[in-house]
């Protein structure tokens, strides 16, 4: 379990490392063939960062008021309050706000900027087609994103994504309007493959950019399987619990493209097969049960 822990840990910020060679490489360029310097890369992370952030704050009422998904009392659903009550003490962390969402389906998702500020969502199917070992198994799960600060997280890797694409769009525009800053002014044939590599980069930029952000995503859900296994202490739970998950065909009815990536698994099932692993917001639940499985 430690080692899984670790190596997802790694794998996750090899990614954003890699996601920032891509931005500096983009920056590089766009300051290059514009003459802006490092000016216009500035201008975009600003930008950027004001954007992700802004919604980084309200997000979570926003996604919880998306979702239909409602505060509960723990006279209502007392199993609930407990298991996440004893999960949180576990875990170190104040006990999140406990929703549920009246749909059959069952399925959950944590969201909040921080432990402080966190909710955990539960289907009503969830509750009534889980046993006790597989419902912690899956509140474990969504409560180690909250430990693990993945809101926050995936607001950096947003970041990085909005600042790549807003520099790809500046350079593209250069290029329409037929202004290449200084590079015009240079002969010679380094400027010309200068010019070349970053007209291919700001095309591509986006798309390689939307992959980092998607395998970063799926290393959190693998990182956040494996912590819920520490916090269990019992991995056969969740493991059974995404085996129950799997095989329930019934998508989430409350469930969209924007919110998708936040359950623990895709809710939208009638197009989860249709898409390419590398496109996939989650990794293959068959490997996510292999792994609990080995650990």
């Amino acid at each position: 379990m430690y080692e899984q822990v670790s190596a997802n840990i790694r794998n996750s910020y090899f990614l954003v490392i890699v996601f920032i060679l891509v931005l500096a490489a983009l920056g590089y360029l766009f300051g290059y063939l514009t003459g802006s310097g490092p000016f216009g890369l500035a201008i975009a992370i600003v930008i950027a960062t004001v954007l992700s952030f802004s919604s980084y704050y309200y997000s979570d009422k926003l996604v919880l008021s998306m979702s239909r998904a409602r505060p509960v009392t723990k006279e209502e659903f007392p199993y609930l309050f407990n298991t996440v009550e004893g999960l949180s003490i576990a875990a170190g962390l104040p006990a999140p706000k406990p929703y549920v969402i009246e749909d059959s389906a069952p399925n959950a998702f944590a969201t909040g900027r921080d432990p402080e500020h966190a909710s955990v969502a539960v289907t009503t199917g969830l509750l009534e087609k889980m046993n006790r070992s597989e419902l912690e198994g899956v509140l474990a799960h969504e409560m180690s994103h909250i430990k693990n600060f993945d809101i926050r997280f995936m607001s950096l890797v947003t970041v990085l994504v909005g600042t790549v694409a807003l520099l790809s769009d500046w350079l593209i525009w250069g290029f329409r309007w037929g202004g290449r800053g200084r590079s015009r002014d240079r002969d010679g044939s380094a400027a010309t493959i200068l010019a070349i590599v970053g007209f291919l980069l700001a095309i591509l930029a986006p798309l390689i950019a939307q992959l980092i952000q998607l395998a970063i995503s799926r290393q959190r859900e693998y990182l956040a399987d494996a912590d819920a296994a520490l916090l269990t202490r019992y991995p056969p739970g969740l493991a059974n619990a995404l085996r129950k998950l799997a095989s329930d065909k019934e998508p989430l009815e409350s469930a969209n493209k924007a919110t998708a990536h936040l359950y623990i698994i895709n809710p939208l099932k009638e197009h989860a097969s249709r898409i390419n692993n590398l496109f996939d917001t989650h990794p293959p639940i068959e490997e996510r049960i292999k792994r609990l499985e080995e650990m």
